[in-house]
């Protein structure tokens, strides 16, 4: 099967985890995150003409810092923003692969789907810094949607969210319990999200992480998702970001 290409895949990526509000105005998506974070708070160019102040303005009047997310076909804004002073932040790869080849039945009592979360479900983002505002864009994602909460040594390790938007189904937040990392959780959720995902009809699993976090994406290259999408926020006046 063929993957993805970028713009399904940032399609994707926007209906299950969206802004509270998106505006569409002089060539550019502007999205009212309501504190959910970038991703739901970037600006994007429609178009390779469209004007910078337009958005920057946009964002200033509410207050928001001006903040822009990149993909490879943005070379020319990335280019404008970079001699203007923007700040690289979060270079991030969208990995992606059949659910067909990444789907596992989970053991018993290992994974369950449940929505809305749990009180456990929503504890464990907590502790991953994962709060009301983000579990908010979760609310507002399109259907359909589930929470995953894996549990190992008879409790709770970890959970994620997962949506589907036309034959793809998107993971985010995933997090695991410190204290039960490394120990198979991690994959429990993807590939428990790939037989969910695969019931409901989606084609494809995808997930978006950044570049450095070595870790997750060592595994999900273990499991066989594949790089298929890059973007990057550039942002004004924040310090630079390692590279």
């Amino acid at each position: 099967m063929n993957q993805p290409d970028a713009a399904s895949l940032m399609a994707a990526l926007d209906a299950t985890w969206p802004a509270q509000a998106t505006h569409t105005q002089d060539g550019w998506r502007l999205r009212d995150g309501a504190g959910g974070g970038k991703r739901v708070s970037a600006a994007s160019p429609l178009h390779e003409d469209a004007p910078l102040s337009t958005a920057e303005a946009w964002m200033q009047a509410r207050g928001q810092q001006p903040l822009f997310r990149l993909t490879a076909g943005d070379a020319a804004l990335d280019a404008v923003l970079t001699g203007r002073g923007y700040n690289l932040l979060d270079p991030t790869v969208i990995y992606a692969g059949p659910a067909a080849d990444l789907a596992r039945k989970p053991g018993h009592v290992s994974l369950f789907n449940i929505w809305p979360p749990l009180a456990i479900m929503r504890y464990i983002w907590a502790e991953g810094g994962i709060g009301p505002a983000k579990i908010a864009v979760m609310e507002r994602a399109c259907t359909p949607k589930t929470g995953l909460v894996a549990r190992i040594e008879d409790r709770a390790a970890g959970v994620a969210f997962c949506a589907l938007h036309d034959k793809i189904a998107m993971v985010h937040a995933i997090e695991v319990l410190p204290h039960m990392r490394r120990k198979g959780v991690g994959a429990l959720i993807v590939q428990g999200a790939a037989w969910w995902a695969q019931a409901q009809g989606a084609h494809m699993l995808a997930l978006a992480v950044t570049d450095a976090n070595t870790g997750a994406r060592t595994l999900y290259e273990r499991l066989g998702l594949q790089v298929c999408a890059r973007y990057h926020y550039r942002e004004q006046g924040l310090k630079e970001a390692p590279q």
